[in-house]
Order: C-alpha cells, then structure tokens, then sequence
C-alpha cells in the first residue's frame, strides 16, 4: 500500500520511503493504579523513616558538640548545641503530629461510609400537586 500524496513531501523531507503498517498492540495485562489507601500508608512510612533517621543523626550532634562545648568553654558552641536540641525536639513533635494525622485519616475513611438518600419525587402538573395536596389535609382533619 503506498503512502498517499500529502505524506510524500515529508517523505522526501526525511529521505524515506515507506508504507503504512498497521500494527495492533494487545494489552499485556491491567493496569492497577494504586488506591489512596496504599498511598497514604507509604507516604507515612517513608515520612516516618526519615524523621527517625533525623532525630538519631541530631543526637549524635548533639553529643559531638556537647564535647566541643565542654572541651573548648566557647559560647558559640553551646549555643550550637541548644540550636540542635531544639531541632531534636521539633523533629519528634513532627514525628507525634505524623501519628495524629495518620490516625485522623484513618477515621475520616471510617467516616465516609455509604449514605442512603431517599427522595420523594411527583410526577404531575402543579394543579395536580395542588389537588393532591389539598386531598390530604383534609383527610389529617378528619
């Protein structure tokens, strides 16, 4: 099957000459995106690692510097350490915030179950609806 007319400028553009060739891709499998639920658990284990990872590095500067405060008496390094400490601290209030969102998630989900609604609908005109409605009052007074 030769390519049509519009094609050949770019054909001689490219230096090529070719065909068309229809080919068919068959689906190996399907695909599976993951759910928000597996996100949020590797997200918050990921997250989780890291601040552990941060706090045990920052005690073992706090230590270090600790030392060097001590062995040297300068102002600078105390002050150094009480910047770390600081830090330390506010890596593990993260860490205790990261268990308090994760837990809010988890009962929000719990939360979001299935609803029933229940809606009444009329079908009619409105002088219809009038009638229907005028109807049943008068039967409530009897």
């Amino acid at each position: 099957m030769k390519m049509t007319k519009k094609f050949d400028d770019l054909n001689d553009c490219f230096n090529v000459e070719g065909e068309i060739v229809k080919t068919e891709v068959e689906p190996k499998g399907e695909l599976k995106a993951p759910s928000s639920s597996e996100d949020i658990k590797k997200d918050y284990e990921y997250t989780r690692g890291n601040l552990y990872s941060l706090i045990e590095k920052g005690q073992e500067a706090i230590n270090g510097i600790l030392e060097l405060a001590q062995e040297s008496e300068m102002p600078r390094a105390y002050e150094v350490a009480g910047q770390l400490i600081k830090n330390v601290a506010d890596a593990t209030d993260k860490l205790m915030d990261l268990q308090k969102k994760l837990k809010e998630v988890e009962e929000e989900k719990q939360l979001k179950g299935p609803s029933t609604v229940n809606n009444a609908l009329f079908v009619g005109s409105t002088a219809e609806l009038a009638k229907f409605l005028k109807s049943g009052l008068e039967e409530e007074d009897k």
